[in-house]
């Protein structure tokens, strides 16, 4: 049997990566698993990188036995060496957080919330500690247990990965090491290369909790240049924009983590804990009630044949950022002249158009109502009135969410506008036609 440094009895292979390879492993002396991350002795002789690679593997080394906090990954042991180099460490099972960072795999909000907590908790014993992380990210941080998202409601949670960290504590004097972390969850400060503290970590958090609560990053970019000016410049949208049953809130919190400027931003692991906890004891979660499961939303979208040209991706998508509303019978939904930037489609029961008292017609299951005061910008004003003629279920269309929808949904909802808009000409040109 594989052996690494002569004790480690390999078990498997867990993933390979730029500079590593990380095996599951049996500690006989301790008789417990452990996962190890093997580095590949060419990286640490690179030309370029290589006394940065040295510096990170050094760096969590030097953590190996200090950081000993329930929601932290433990390093037991570690070998910098010319012939090996390894990190012993605590085996986590239940893979990462990207598995949850896609439309179709999104968490619950309350748990999303909770996962947040507890990375407050261990982040701030870490910065007691005098360290901060720098590379906080879906990526680095483990689920304790492993199954199917329905069966992780309660699990906890490990960060990982202390390798770009940045060391402060007493007897430290390690400075920060340029260039190291992950652009997307980078704040302005790390991007522009300033003097960093642990606000620099609850920025990327915050980054992680919008991710986690709507499946997409709030900045997207063809260049680490875009992404480095929309950082520093641009604020991304709430995150209900894509998940309208995200509270105001979460809303808030997430944008006070993502602040710009530092002294906006949450000063303290403290406040942005207290914030998060909050929201529970406001009940502001417990009251909002999924009347309709997203599964049930996902097969009725489906089912229409508006969406024929979608991906289940992006039928995930929808069914996060639209709304769902029974409407009693004689409800106005539209009026004439006013303006509007929602389009709605029916589920079950029939809608009434109407101008200046004249029907024009009824719409039923799968028909579509709204949609032109949101495509035309230079005039967003309805131009009917829409009015339940029985009890109506419909699917609610934000043109704010729209518009910020990915790429390919955005494009599929315009041509099956196209499509819709056709239909509607081939049909009034056949009553013409027979006037």
């Amino acid at each position: 049997m594989e052996k690494i440094g002569g004790k480690y009895e390999i078990t498997r292979k867990l993933g390979e990566g730029a500079t590593s390879t990380v095996y599951l492993s049996y500690d006989p002396f301790a008789e417990r698993e452990v996962a190890i991350k093997r580095i590949f002795p060419d990286v640490l002789k690179d030309r370029e990188r290589g006394k940065q690679f040295r510096h990170m593997l050094i760096n969590e080394a030097s953590l190996a036995g200090k950081l000993i906090h329930p929601h932290i990954v433990q390093i037991y042991d570690a070998v910098v060496g010319e012939e090996e180099s390894y990190i012993v460490m605590e085996y986590v099972p239940g893979g990462t957080l990207e598995q949850f960072c896609s439309h179709d795999t999104l968490l619950p909000i309350e748990r999303v919330v909770e996962i947040i907590f507890k990375c407050t908790r261990a982040l701030e014993y870490a910065n007691r500690l005098g360290i901060t992380h720098r590379d906080i990210k879906p990526a680095n941080i483990l689920l304790a247990q492993s199954g199917e998202s329905g069966k992780l409601a309660g699990g906890d949670i490990k960060v990982s990965d202390f390798g770009a960290c940045m060391q402060t504590g007493e007897g430290q004097t390690q400075t920060q090491v340029m260039g190291v972390g992950s652009p997307a969850y980078m704040s302005p400060q790390q991007v522009q290369e300033q003097t960093l503290n642990h606000q620099t970590d609850i920025y990327a958090l915050g980054v992680v909790m919008y991710q986690l609560l709507t499946g997409r990053l709030p900045f997207h970019a063809s260049s680490n240049y875009g992404m480095i000016y929309q950082i520093c410049n641009i604020d991304p949208p709430a995150p209900s924009t894509f998940r309208q049953d995200i509270p105001p809130a979460l809303d808030a919190v997430v944008a006070r983590a993502m602040q710009k400027q530092l002294t906006d931003r949450y000063a303290s692991w403290a406040e942005f804990s207290h914030d998060l906890a909050q929201a529970f004891r406001n009940q502001q979660l417990a009251s909002q009630k999924q009347e309709v499961p997203d599964s049930e939303k996902f097969e009725t979208l489906r089912s229409l044949s508006f969406f024929d040209e979608f991906s289940d991706v992006e039928i995930w998508e929808i069914v996060r950022f639209a709304r769902w509303e029974d409407v009693a019978a004689g409800t106005c939904l539209m009026k004439d002249n006013e303006p509007g930037d929602h389009f709605c489609f029916v589920l079950e029961g029939e809608l009434c158009v109407s101008k200046q008292g004249h029907t024009l017609g009824k719409l039923g299951r799968g028909e579509i109502i709204g949609e032109m005061a949101v495509l035309d910008r230079r005039h967003p004003y309805r131009v009917a009135d829409v009015r339940a003629e029985i009890q109506t279920r419909i699917v609610i269309v934000p043109g704010t969410s729209l518009r910020h929808a990915s790429e390919a949904c955005r494009m599929h909802f315009y041509q099956s506008f196209l499509l819709v808009l056709a239909e509607r000409l081939a049909r009034t040109n056949t009553l013409l036609a027979q006037t």
